[in-house]
């Protein structure tokens, strides 16, 4: 991931998947990666990727959705000994095997939604449904900083949610996997009526089929070890909130 949020993706696999262990690598030195190039997100990711095969890592997720639209095809590519998954085809499939929508709308960074991928990925799969999309660039930094259930992050998020191009939607995917986090929130805008699609439960789902689909499940104890490109203090108090129990988080140059 490009920080904090794909630790809501580790999680989620963790649970899913309790002897798998984890290699989880935040680019925190070039955070967010929402507003940068795709020339520069490709770069970026391929980086991580040598970094994570060297780890003798079985498989890759894409643990950040903008890296997912822009830079998953790439990966695939170079590195065709691995398998990748993405945090946006689980999402896809998951719709596609639902009732179908007439309206569903997509909130993400502007890296996501200017990509147009969920829109052409949903229309290419689900014949019929109108899709939505809005770049919500303030989320992902205001969860960063900890505002997550009060005030402050309510009034943003509903000034975001209340914007006319969403109004009349069944379903809204949660394109950035720092959302899931305010999942609550959504929903309580919503009063319970629209259905919110987190992409973290998802993924896991999605990498414990495809583990038993290739005969990778491990049966060992799990291990976990973070990494960051640059290290902070508070990180690491956000990452042991973000995974929802302690970790210690080690600094690397790529």
């Amino acid at each position: 991931d490009s920080g904090i949020g794909g630790l809501t993706v580790a999680n989620a696999i963790k649970k899913a998947l309790p002897n798998e262990s984890i290699i989880y690598f935040g680019d925190t030195k070039h955070l967010p990666y929402g507003e940068k190039s795709p020339k520069t997100i490709n770069e970026y990711s391929k980086k991580i990727c040598d970094f994570l095969i060297k780890k003798n890592c079985k498989m890759i997720v894409i643990a950040c959705n903008t890296a997912s639209s822009v830079a998953y095809q790439n990966i695939k590519e170079a590195c065709p000994e691995t398998t990748i998954v993405n945090v946006i085809d689980p999402v896809i499939e998951y719709l596609s095997k639902e009732s179908p929508s007439k309206k569903v709308g997509i909130i993400g960074t502007k890296g996501t939604i200017n990509s147009g991928i969920y829109s052409k990925k949903i229309k290419e799969k689900i014949a019929n449904t109108q899709v939505r999309t809005l770049a919500t660039p303030l989320l992902a930094p205001m969860i960063e900083e900890g505002f997550i259930n009060d005030t402050i992050s309510k009034t943003v998020i509903n000034n975001y949610l209340e914007k006319p191009i969403l109004s009349g939607i069944e379903k809204i995917i949660l394109a950035c996997t720092h959302y899931p986090l305010i999942e609550n929130i959504v929903k309580e805008f919503y009063n319970n009526k629209v259905e919110v699609i987190d992409s973290a439960s998802q993924v896991a789902s999605y990498v414990k089929k495809t583990l038993e689909k290739e005969n990778l499940k491990s049966q060992q104890q799990a291990e976990y070890r973070f990494y960051v490109s640059d290290y902070t203090d508070s990180f690491e108090k956000s990452a042991k909130f973000f995974f929802n129990e302690n970790i210690h988080l080690e600094e690397v140059i790529l």
